[in-house]
């Protein structure tokens, strides 16, 4: 469906309070120096669910099922909040959380479409239609929630609930936690995670808001007209690519290591083509740390334990071009096992902002090329089963053998990213969503 058809209307906007208050001695979550490091921004997540049954339902039953799951959204809500209370508060300077159960926001919506219609060629504009707010940095400080949550019906049954999460407390694995955990209390059975608090103990917060900031990332948030493309890798292409990024240092590549390599090639060869010469670039890689620190931290640990390297790329870094694949693949690998050997000592994490620093020296430099990477391979969000089946698809994820990227460059240099034809050898562009 063309955006300019489409219609999502706004039906219902509540405040949803945790179902217990909060006791007083947890009323203060301090931010971690970590969560100060991030900038004020929102992760998005939209999740896709189409009607279960095989044969389509009646408008009246639509609207009656709407309003059922509805009922139990919010219910289960409020109950899940009760755990995850930090995210019923509001955040005071960047230092700490006042845990007042001020709550999250919960915004229902009607769509004018089937949900295959959505699903049939996603892109990021229309799903942008899903989220409740956008992205950017201005919109996190005027809008005092950390979560905001959009239920959008649609014609046939189908339903997207689409999340807005403050980056301030969340990274991939607490809003998989908390999408998880929310699911399990709605469905009514099976037992969830329970978070566990506390990262400020692990990353001592700097006392000064305005010396810890997010300028480290926001230098690299800089306006400029760019365009958003999905390109899916299927298990055979990925294979092949992995084969091919093969050597005799990296002997296995990941996934993500391969396909993360394939792009920044890509990008890399976009931004000579366009500009005429080769500028050089920095790619930083997020990493979850809970597994590298000592000692590991348990999945149900809470709020921002991202770390994370960057490679370079250099006129001086000339090799053949059968072989530049392979060189990615191992400065990669590289910058892992050093993430790795930084974080198992005690004291890690400093060395770890000194990295941090390092790259937002690197970032302000106008004359270099600069690409961020993260990966939400690993984490289960196609297990948040709310009532009405698994999720059929989400943005920015990996489907069963498949993996998903977008990728978000310069309008010009899009132009001849998509068209490389060592890229479209192993990644499809936008091609329709498939579900049973």
């Amino acid at each position: 469906m063309a955006l300019e058809q489409l219609k999502v209307q706004v039906i219902r906007r509540e405040t949803i309070k945790p179902s217990s208050p909060t006791p007083h001695h947890l009323k203060t979550f301090k931010l971690s120096l970590l969560d100060q490091m991030i900038p004020d921004l929102y992760i998005p997540l939209s999740l896709f669910y189409p009607f279960s049954s095989t044969e389509l339902p009646h408008l009246q039953e639509v609207t009656e099922i709407a309003a059922k799951r509805s009922l139990h959204l919010r219910k289960s809500l409020s109950e899940t909040l009760t755990h995850f209370y930090p995210f019923a508060g509001r955040i005071k300077n960047n230092l700490e959380i006042e845990c007042n159960d001020d709550g999250a926001q919960f915004i229902e919506a009607q769509v004018n479409c089937s949900i295959s219609e959505i699903l049939k060629q996603p892109d990021s504009e229309t799903i942008k239609q899903f989220l409740p707010i956008e992205t950017d940095l201005k919109q996190a400080v005027i809008n005092g929630c950390l979560l905001v949550i959009q239920v959008s019906h649609f014609e046939d049954g189908g339903i997207a609930l689409g999340l807005s999460v403050s980056h301030k407390i969340t990274d991939a694995s607490t809003l998989s936690m908390l999408i998880n955990s929310w699911a399990t209390t709605c469905l009514g059975s099976g037992q969830s995670l329970v978070p566990k608090f506390g990262a400020d103990f692990l990353f001592p917060p700097l006392s000064d808001s305005k010396s810890t900031s997010s300028d480290i990332f926001a230098a690299e948030l800089v306006e400029e007209k760019c365009i958003t493309r999905r390109f899916v890798f299927d298990a055979e292409k990925i294979a092949l690519l992995r084969s091919k990024s093969a050597s005799e240092i990296v002997k296995n590549p990941t996934r993500v290591e391969a396909i993360s390599a394939l792009i920044w090639k890509c990008a890399m060869q976009a931004s000579r083509s366009n500009s005429g010469v080769h500028r050089p670039s920095v790619c930083f890689q997020s990493m979850n740390i809970r597994p590298r620190v000592a000692p590991p931290l348990p999945k149900n640990f809470a709020g921002n334990f991202v770390a994370g390297y960057f490679a370079t790329n250099t006129e001086e870094d000339k090799i053949r071009e059968s072989d530049h694949l392979q060189s990615l693949v191992t400065k990669f690998r590289k910058g892992i096992k050093e993430v790795e050997e930084k974080y198992a000592k005690r004291d890690g994490w400093k060395e770890g902002m000194q990295v941090l620093q390092k790259y937002g020296n690197l970032v302000k430099n106008d004359g270099i090329d600069n690409y961020i990477f993260t990966s939400w391979c690993r984490f289960s969000f196609y297990e948040s089963d709310f009532g009405w089946g698994k999720p059929a698809w989400l943005c920015s994820a990996n489907l069963m053998e498949y993996i998903e990227a977008w990728l978000t460059l310069k309008v010009e240099e899009m132009a001849l990213f998509e068209s490389n034809q060592e890229l479209l050898s192993f990644a499809f562009l936008n091609p329709s969503v498939v579900w049973n």
